[in-house]
């Protein structure tokens, strides 16, 4: 519950106030530099009061949950303003990476304050829990929280032990996000999807296409990260992202008069649903969506990766479907589930994400073949590196007993 009023302050302050009330309604050729401008906020306030701390949210939760690393209230707080500055200036990352990190923190320190409370229990428990809850509350999706909070640390496992807690606690953060914020679907997506053999086979087409593009993302992240893990040039790094984003935004602008560049891009979704968007704009806009994205972490910015999938899988997706000619929602929300599920390594939680955000649980057929087809063409490809392979088990040992 902690969790979820947290995220729903979190949201308020970064999108309502601090992006739609103030950065949107500034002149178009501001607009523009408004992403660099967060960027340089963000860099310089983690580098002089927060001493040089890193802009890092869903791998802490996984480095602390691999490695013990402790999650203070002290980091929460400094990450938290940069991210504000990051997303409320709009800034292509998604809410939902400094949402896990602050449900994280929170679980992280109640568990060591009420240490007594706890005694035996898995030292990772309200960690995950807490991840869990904050997954949940932002994207208005408790299975998908709970899911993903116990899918993302290994790349072919779960984390064991912690299922139900997940479930309360993610079932909790919803209650308070929607208590504030109300129960709409994140992407409200109307139309039956019809589950012919043709459409199956095409969904396992995607996944394949998919795959392949999440696995080039994931490259192009994982090099945006080691550029940003370079303090010594770190005000070239941020003018140059900044630059780039303007340019990028300036490009998209021309292109659909809209501003589909900037924020996490939850408008691109509604947006590729139009039957008027051509294919040669539709793969410019993931272009440049990717590349936006690309540069934000570049240059130091503090947010989620999970929505810059999203968005690519829609476009992808949208694309695809305008190819081969059929429902081109149903393929859009493939995409989703495929792109995510690749990206993360987690398709379970981008199944589930994809039945709650739309209101479309017909789209789990689907949506699960093109996930598990994307995952195995990304091989042991993420846009994180800090995953396991699997959980740590008790060995089988199938050898034959001797005979008394």
């Amino acid at each position: 519950m902690i969790t979820g009023f947290a995220v729903a302050g979190f949201e308020r302050l970064t999108v309502d106030i601090v992006f739609d009330h103030g950065v949107a309604k500034l002149p178009i050729w501001l607009l523009a530099f408004a992403p660099g401008v967060g960027l340089a906020i963000a860099t310089l306030w983690l580098r002089i009061p927060a001493r040089g701390l890193s802009p890092a949210t869903a791998d802490e939760y996984l480095e602390s949950f691999h490695d013990g690393k402790a999650l203070t209230v002290r980091d929460l707080v400094h990450r938290g303003v940069a991210a504000v500055a990051t997303l409320g200036t709009g800034g292509a990352l998604g809410l939902e990476g400094p949402s896990i990190y602050l449900g994280a923190t929170i679980g992280a320190t109640l568990q060591r304050r009420f240490r007594r409370i706890f005694e035996g229990a898995d030292p990772n428990l309200l960690l995950v829990a807490g991840a869990a809850a904050g997954i949940a509350a932002i994207f208005k999706a408790p299975a998908t929280g709970a899911v993903f909070a116990l899918e993302v640390p290994y790349q072919d496992d779960l984390a064991r032990r912690m299922l139900l807690p997940a479930l309360v606690a993610a079932a909790s953060g919803y209650v308070a996000l929607v208590a504030v914020n109300g129960t709409t679907a994140l992407f409200p997506i109307a139309g039956t999807p019809p589950l012919s053999f043709v459409d199956l086979a095409a969904a396992a087409a995607l996944g394949l296409t998919a795959g392949i593009g999440a696995r080039c993302f994931a490259w192009l992240l994982q090099l945006s990260k080691r550029i940003a893990s370079y303090p010594k040039y770190s005000a070239l790094r941020v003018i140059s992202a900044g630059g780039c984003i303007a340019a990028l935004f300036a490009i998209g602008r021309g292109l659909t008069g809209e501003s589909l560049v900037l924020t996490p891009g939850y408008g691109v979704v509604q947006w590729a649903l139009d039957p008027k968007r051509g294919l040669a704009l539709l793969a410019a806009i993931l272009v440049l969506r990717c590349l936006a994205t690309s540069a934000a972490v570049a240059g130091g910015g503090v947010g989620g990766l999970f929505v810059p999938l999203v968005v690519s899988g829609a476009l992808l997706g949208r694309m695809f479907g305008d190819v081969i000619g059929h429902d081109t929602s149903l393929f859009l929300v493939v995409g989703i589930a495929a792109f995510l599920g690749a990206g993360y390594r987690v398709p379970l939680a981008a199944v589930m994400f994809v039945a709650e955000t739309t209101g479309r649980p017909g789209f789990i057929v689907p949506g699960l073949i093109a996930a598990v087809v994307a995952e195995l063409v990304m091989g042991q490809a993420s846009v994180t590196s800090h995953q396991k392979p699997s959980a740590p088990g008790v060995a089988f040992d199938d050898t034959e007993p001797e005979d008394p």
